[in-house]
């Protein structure tokens, strides 16, 4: 009897993560072969996850999912330490160290399983979804393919309205711009607002939390970052602060399940420009821009003189439009433990392959592809 229950027990550690991993691989291949199975997923199951998990990580003050991200990275590095040594002096480590060495082995195939899991349910299934023209008809009516008039009217107006919007704009005795009331409610409040057209928006929202290591993930030119693990929104907060309305409103929307950036791109664009606040206005065109100026130049062939036809793109947002400070920057050079250059190389790889592994086929040239959503929106407004 002890023997069978050894045998039970034995067998059931093993059982348990195999389960999660075939479990996860038949999610998986439901998701890349039915974009119906995961809408429904988004729709119905997706926001339970939010509604109970992302409001318990939403009581800490802190980012769970950052720690839990540098609490994985310590733990793999000691087992693999310790895998090495025990190789290494196999012969001298005596067998109850060995059975620990089994144990942890063991452990480590459960949590391989259980974020096998969690990233399915939270990040993978997401990237099967409808795109969000399908979902919601954007531009139902709008063309297939949009040139060079298209995008030069929808190009000089966000050029125009931010042009405007840079010479109200509340600033200190320095010109860097001041922000005054409670930015994460805001942000909060707009997602809301925007799900009367976008019903996936609904519901709970837990606060935007800010990175602690906003040194390291500015060295990877990350403005925010979704954690699938703690479902939560997280942003970089030694940013220059006209950047974090579009990026809290971004990062809210992957925790309602859209989780490609072009989208999230949108739909932070869409929730900024209809605030009443300047400030949350500014940042809406602002995060745009930059793809609508350089698709607009694509489109002209590149012509410096077709380009000085139209809106320039005046001194203060030019200067507004940044990602940190010099001062700041400087700051995360000197604190760097490791290159920037080799800290930006190997985040765009990662990023990259995910993309791609996911089904984005561009990669990270889909971030521009906001351009496109915005055409389709515009379409019947500017032209």
């Amino acid at each position: 009897m002890i023997k069978f229950k050894a045998y039970i027990r034995k067998k059931w550690k093993v059982a348990v993560p195999v389960f999660l991993i075939g479990i996860s691989l038949l999610l998986n291949l439901t998701g890349w072969m039915s974009s119906a199975f995961c809408n429904g997923y988004v729709k119905y199951i997706f926001p339970v996850w939010v509604a109970t998990y992302g409001r318990l990580t939403g009581i800490f003050p802190f980012s769970a999912g950052e720690i839990m991200l540098y609490l994985a990275m310590f733990l793999l590095a000691l087992f693999i330490l310790w895998a090495f040594v025990r190789l290494l002096f196999c012969r001298l480590l005596p067998k109850r160290e060995s059975r620990l060495f089994k144990g942890a082995g063991t452990v480590l195939f459960w949590i391989f399983g259980i974020v096998c899991v969690i990233m399915t349910l939270n990040c993978f299934l997401l990237y099967h979804v409808s795109p969000i023209g399908e979902r919601y008809a954007i531009g139902a009516n709008s063309k297939e393919q949009y040139g060079s008039m298209e995008i030069a009217a929808l190009r000089d107006y966000v050029v125009e309205q931010a042009n405007e919007l840079a010479m109200v704009m509340k600033r200190d005795e320095t010109g860097n711009l001041l922000y005054e009331g409670d930015m994460k409610q805001e942000a909060k409040d707009q997602m809301r607002r925007l799900s009367s057209s976008y019903a996936d928006l609904s519901g709970y929202y837990p606060d935007p939390k800010p990175l602690k290591t906003s040194e390291f993930f500015s060295q990877q030119y990350i403005m925010g970052y979704y954690f699938p693990f703690s479902m939560e929104a997280n942003y970089n907060d030694i940013m220059c602060e006209i950047n974090m309305p579009s990026t809290l409103c971004h990062e809210l929307s992957h925790l309602k399940g859209f989780i490609r950036e072009d989208e999230a791109n949108f739909i932070g664009y869409l929730a900024c420009v209809d605030s009443k606040d300047d400030f949350f206005r500014y940042s809406a065109y602002l995060s745009v821009i930059n793809y609508l100026d350089r698709d607009f130049l694509k489109a002209i062939g590149n012509s410096g003189k077709e380009y000085l036809v139209h809106p320039a793109i005046s001194e203060q947002v030019a200067k507004d439009n940044r990602f940190l400070s010099k001062e700041t920057w400087e700051m995360v050079e000197e604190n760097a433990i490791i290159d920037t250059e080799i800290v930006k190389s190997a985040s765009d790889t990662f990023t990259e392959t995910t993309l791609v592994l996911n089904g984005v086929e561009d990669g990270k040239i889909s971030y521009s592809r906001v351009v496109e959503l915005l055409l389709k929106y515009y379409d019947g407004i500017l032209y």
